[in-house]
């Protein structure tokens, strides 16, 4: 038996997408797929003292079409002090602020990074190892690519050798589950209900915001508020 999971790359994620990675084998990055504006794909929150905040990577878009995520590069370098001081200044309080910082601050003041799907990649990796997860991580162009959205992330897990295939449930829109039926693959929806409340800075609870804001304010304790890190 094993456990898939197919999904794009995001910047800094919430606890729900590193929930997903610590759920399977082996997690796919989809690169391959369009870039979005406006998306996860290069942006993410964090709470302040004035409310929710975006962190936002500026990149080259060429066009409104056909871009790839894992073509689509990082415009310039001075965002990364911006978003450091950033969760400096609103995070210093946190418990665990001295504890994260040790390895988060020179993933942000220490690589360059070109393209966005390198740097994505790799503060997933610095969060998993934190956290303990080891899941195997490779990237859609690992495998060869067909046609057909469903058929091409049904494919995918085959090729990975998947006998279960892990989604969100906002795919429920357009995958096709026969498809991964007649390939006698076994197709999983994810819950991402039921989180508890941890001790958050700045005023009400909100559970969509980075992970970091969890690892800043519970540390190693952070798998006691996600559902499958640490089981």
């Amino acid at each position: 038996m094993k456990k898939v999971a197919i999904l794009q790359s995001n910047y800094i994620p919430w606890k729900g997408y590193f929930d997903m990675i610590a759920a399977v084998d082996e997690f796919i990055l989809y690169d391959d797929m369009q870039f979005t504006r406006r998306d996860w794909r290069n942006r993410n929150q964090i709470k302040t003292p004035q409310g929710v905040q975006w962190l936002t990577i500026p990149v080259k878009v060429k066009g409104k079409y056909h871009q790839k995520i894992k073509e689509t590069e990082i415009d310039g370098q001075e965002w990364s002090v911006t978003h450091w001081k950033a969760l400096s200044q609103n995070y210093r309080r946190a418990p665990h602020f001295g504890e994260i910082s040790a390895w988060l601050e020179p993933l942000y003041l220490s690589q360059p990074y070109t393209h966005l799907s390198q740097l994505n990649r790799r503060f997933i990796e610095a969060v998993c190892d934190y956290l303990g997860i080891d899941t195997v991580i490779s990237n859609s162009w690992d495998y060869p690519l067909i046609d057909g959205k469903t058929e091409r992330l049904a494919d995918m897990c085959a090729q990975a050798g998947g006998t279960e295939y892990i989604s969100g449930l906002s795919a429920k829109t357009y995958i096709e589950e026969n498809i991964f039926t007649a390939r006698e693959i076994k197709l999983i929806w994810f819950d991402y209900t039921g989180y508890p409340e941890y001790k958050q800075l700045w005023g009400e609870f909100t559970h969509n915001v980075t992970i970091l804001d969890l690892l800043f304010n519970c540390g190693k304790d952070s798998p006691l508020y996600m559902r499958y890190v640490g089981q």
